[in-house]
């Protein structure tokens, strides 16, 4: 950018050189440019320094005022005198000078910002004002516990005996919304200091007082100046502010608690007043406003045209509610209080009740119902957190309402920061409603979310570590509450997060309970029990996924497993598969599928072989001399080798290879290592693209299994010969029944044509078999009435 600055005017270069350091600075607000230094033959063009929220430190030979945020200093290469430049700048070198500046803000620019940029919701203007006057309420509090005597060490409280409470008026014929507070109140300098310097926390510096009379106190009084002090709860001191968000005139009216007195006379009330545009003024109240100022303050919002719902009684009542219904002290509202509920989360489980924690559920969740299970936990690490959860008595998301909203809300010190928060518990828990409350959250200066990303991630895994163990301890000592009814209703959340909350898939599997073909139909087990049964050999896990248990207990695929003694879960939805595919181990044993080929059952799979292949023997040794086409002793090695070859070659599209199997007992076929049928429904159902009649996911070829000792298959190898297009039509038959027991069949519909087809063989067949048989009859019978006659005519 410097390059061949010489070429231009001196005005121009201080223009183009005032722009780049100012576009520097304001587009990067995180940048630190720690110096800027370009010499050229003629002198020292620019020489700056500065660090963000620090002054900035210039270095030059002269300075040359510019128009813009920072001043750039320029030396005399601007100058005319280009000889003089150069001397000059030989000389000026050795006597350089350093200044230090500090940066201004544009305090009309920045309270605009303030007002207008800083949050989210104009609602939340309400939740400041009151919380500034529940500080000032606790300000006093401190004070009056302490016995503290003013700043002279002589006075007392005035007004002693007016109770601690926050009142607000709402005026929709003046548009007017009026926040007391019977508390601490306001001086002169504090209204100067606090209300007219932005970002000045009147609270903090309290805090920052505490603090150091800590450190002078002893461990008593500590802890008691650490008690009182947690119901503090401004920070940053720019909540005030947002009254400008909903108001073109804000008024304070203060009366301080500590009087100082002049002569036996009290000071005046005061009033500060401001339209946000940059001053204000400060004045005594006389007359019947001061009279009416009691000790504390008012804040008085002149509300604008187009908001003038902030007038209105039910529109403020539902903003205290939503935000401020737990603050420490009453809040009323035209003289009835708002704040009647406890927030009792912050107090000991063992001082409340099952009817106190039901009243609070019903609230908080805004329900009816009674609460299936409570957890009140409270922790100091990561950070202090106390944490109430309700388990309701049910979801509606099995209704077909849709996704639930997350149910826990954020508080900091009572008052609420986040409703729903989506950030605080891994999206599987959004069925758990409660609060979440932390004093020291580190919180956005809008104080509408928690800003420390890596600390809320901390947060969120205590929680979720805390409630699983939760669920772990209802399982083990309360186990027919928790199977028969959490998981019950809640099974679907904690798979759920088992696909995707890999940190804790662990924990949470030890939470799953399936039906197995060993137990009692609706009897559930968990994976331990199951684990708890294997025999030692066995390093794997069985499940078979399938629509019911009675089409479980009829699949081909459990034949092998019935015969070996195995068990194995059955899983009945679609998500079910899902866990098992993600879960891939438990406990150090692989979960595998019952549909896979080349399953090791040990010794019981080698048994069933020997028996197979003595039972062949036997059969070849018997029947030597039967007729080849008898489908009784099944099919040979050689046999089952063509006809493999042929079953592969007659459909080649549907089918990748196909072997024998000694798995399946009467089961003529069934096809392994294919893609997972509910994976596949799933995938149909989201498609959103018209193919034109095309299937958009044609099923790939598959492997196929056969028994050759099925009368069916020795049937087909029977015919394949002497009638090769009905052994085509059964061997596709044979295919789709494969297809349906694997749940991989499209639509059954395809077969309706070829089951006629085999339908109209089989009546054929029937008929001429029967045709046959009455042929036969007819013809013993003739052949009986000749031999009678014959008979007859032989007698004497």
């Amino acid at each position: 950018i410097l390059r061949g600055l010489r070429a231009y005017p001196k005005s121009r270069m201080i223009r183009i050189q005032s722009r780049f350091l100012s576009s520097v600075i304001s587009s990067n607000e995180n940048c630190m440019l720690s110096s800027c230094t370009k010499t050229i033959p003629n002198g020292n063009i620019v020489s700056w320094s500065s660090t963000i929220n620090s002054p900035y430190v210039g270095v030059s030979n002269g300075a040359t005022n510019l128009p813009s945020r920072l001043a750039i200093h320029s030396n005399s290469y601007f100058s005319t005198d280009s000889s003089s430049s150069n001397s000059n700048n030989i000389n000026n070198t050795s006597s350089s000078t350093k200044e230090s500046l500090e940066f201004q803000a544009e305090t009309r620019q920045l309270l605009d910002i303030v007002t207008h940029s800083l949050y989210t919701d104009k609602e939340v203007f309400l939740r400041e004002l009151v919380s500034n006057a529940s500080d000032a309420l606790e300000k006093l509090r401190h004070l009056q516990a302490a016995n503290h005597k003013g700043t002279d060490g002589e006075t007392d409280i005035t007004d002693p005996e007016i109770p601690l409470e926050i009142r607000l008026e709402t005026d929709e014929t003046n548009n007017t919304l009026t926040i007391t507070d019977t508390g601490i109140g306001l001086t002169r300098e504090e209204m100067v200091s606090n209300l007219g310097t932005i970002a000045r926390s009147g609270s903090k510096a309290f805090m920052n007082e505490l603090a150091t009379l800590k450190e002078d106190s002893d461990d008593d009084d500590k802890n008691s100046d650490l008690a009182s002090s947690t119901g503090i709860i401004g920070k940053f001191g720019v909540g005030f502010y947002s009254a400008f968000m909903v108001a073109d005139k804000v008024e304070v009216r203060s009366k301080t608690a500590y009087q100082k007195t002049k002569g036996g006379t009290t000071d005046h009330p005061l009033q500060w007043s401001s339209s946000g545009i940059g001053s204000y003024d400060i004045e005594k109240l006389d007359g019947d406003d001061s009279s009416s100022q009691s000790r504390g303050a008012s804040v008085i919002l002149h509300l604008r045209d187009d908001h003038k719902e902030y007038a209105k009684e039910t529109r403020v009542e539902e903003i205290l509610k939503k935000y401020s219904n737990f603050v420490n002290f009453p809040i009323l509202l035209n003289g009835k209080r708002v704040n009647t509920l406890k927030a009792i989360w912050a107090d000991d489980p063992s001082t409340l009740s099952k009817e106190t924690y039901s009243e609070f559920y019903k609230y908080i969740a805004n329900a009816s119902d009674e609460p299936m299970d409570t957890l009140h936990y409270r922790a100091d690490a990561p950070l202090e957190i106390k944490a109430l959860f309700y388990i309701p008595s049910f979801h509606t998301e099995k209704y077909g309402m849709g996704r639930m909203d997350p149910g826990v809300s954020l508080y900091s010190r009572k008052v609420l920061i986040e409703p729903k928060s989506p950030h605080i518990l891994p999206e599987w828990m959004r069925f758990i409603r409660g609060v979440v409350d932390s004093e020291d959250l580190p919180l956005s200066i809008s104080r509408e979310k928690a800003q420390d990303s890596a600390l809320i991630g901390k947060l969120r895994r205590a929680l979720t570590r805390k409630f699983i163990n939760h669920l772990t301890t209802m399982a083990r000592k309360n186990v027919e509450k928790f199977r028969d009814e959490f998981y019950k209703e809640y099974s679907f959340f904690l798979k759920e997060g088992i696909c995707h909350d890999y940190e804790f898939q662990q924990p949470l599997s030890k939470l799953l309970y399936y039906e197995t073909n060993k137990t009692i139909n609706g009897q559930l087990c968990s994976l331990e029990e199951y684990v708890s049964r294997c025999k030692p050999e066995q390093k794997e896990i069985y499940y078979l996924c399938a629509p019911s248990r009675e089409l479980a207990l009829q699949s081909p695929y459990l034949e092998a497993f019935d015969k070996a003694g195995r068990e194995v879960i059955f899983l009945y939805s679609a998500v079910d598969e899902f866990v098992m595919i993600n879960l891939d181990k438990f406990q150090d044993r692989s979960l595998i599928s019952a549909e896979k080929s080349n399953i090791d059952l040990g010794e019981d799979d080698k048994d069933q072989k020997d028996d197979a292949e003595d039972k062949e023997k036997d059969t070849k040794d018997g029947e030597k001399d039967v007729d080849k086409s008898s489908t009784s002793s099944g099919l040979s090695d050689k046999e089952a080798t063509d006809f493999c070859a042929w079953f592969q070659m007659t459909i080649p599209t549907k089918v990748s290879s196909c072997k024998t199997t000694n798995r399946l007992s009467s089961s003529p076929a069934v096809i392994t290592d294919n893609e997972s049928g509910a994976t596949r429904r799933m995938m149909r159902m989201l498609e959103t693209v018209d193919t034109g009649g095309v299937q958009a996911m044609p099923l790939p070829p598959q492997q196929v299994e056969i028994n050759p000792n099925h009368p069916i298959i020795a049937g087909i190898n029977a015919i394949r010969d002497k009638d090769p297009e009905l052994a085509k039509v059964c061997a596709e038959q044979i295919y789709d029944n494969c297809l349906v027991a694997a749940g991989l069949l499209d639509d059954g519909r395809s077969m309706l044509g070829r089951l006629n087809d085999l339908l109209l063989c089989v009546v054929k067949g029937a008929e001429s078999q029967a045709n046959s048989s009455s042929v036969d009859k007819e013809s013993v019978a003739d052949h009986d009435n000749v031999s009678m006659n014959n008979d007859k005519e032989n007698k004497p």
